[in-house]
C-alpha cells in the first residue's frame, strides 16, 4: 500500500470551486484499478490550504492514474485555480 499526500493552497473566494473539482477527481478515482481511499481535509490553524490523502495498492496503480488523460484533464482545471501547479508527496 501507498500513501499519496496532495497539499494544495487555495483563495477564500476559490474554496467552493476547489472542492467540485476534487469531487470530480474523486469519482473518476472510484473506477481506477488499485484505488483504496480518499479523504480531502481542510486544514483548521492555516487559512486557505488543504490536502488529500489518497491510499493506493501499490506505486504501479498510481502510476497509471497518474498517467490518465481524464484525470490530467482536471488537475490542470485545478492548476489553473490554483495558480501552481500540484505537487505530490508519496510514501509506503
Amino acid at each position: 500500500m501507498i500513501k499519496v499526500f496532495i497539499k494544495r493552497k487555495v483563495a477564500d473566494d476559490s474554496i467552493m470551486e476547489l472542492m467540485d473539482l476534487l469531487k470530480k477527481l474523486r469519482a473518476l478515482t472510484l473506477s481506477q484499478p488499485g484505488y483504496v481511499s480518499g479523504e480531502t481535509m481542510k486544514r483548521m490553524d492555516k487559512e486557505g490550504e488543504c490536502m488529500v490523502i489518497s491510499t493506493w495498492r501499490s506505486m504501479d496503480d498510481w502510476n497509471t492514474w497518474v498517467a490518465n488523460s481524464e484525470r490530467k484533464a482536471v488537475q490542470s482545471e485545478i492548476d489553473t485555480l490554483l495558480g501552481a501547479e500540484t505537487t505530490y508527496e508519496v510514501y509506503s
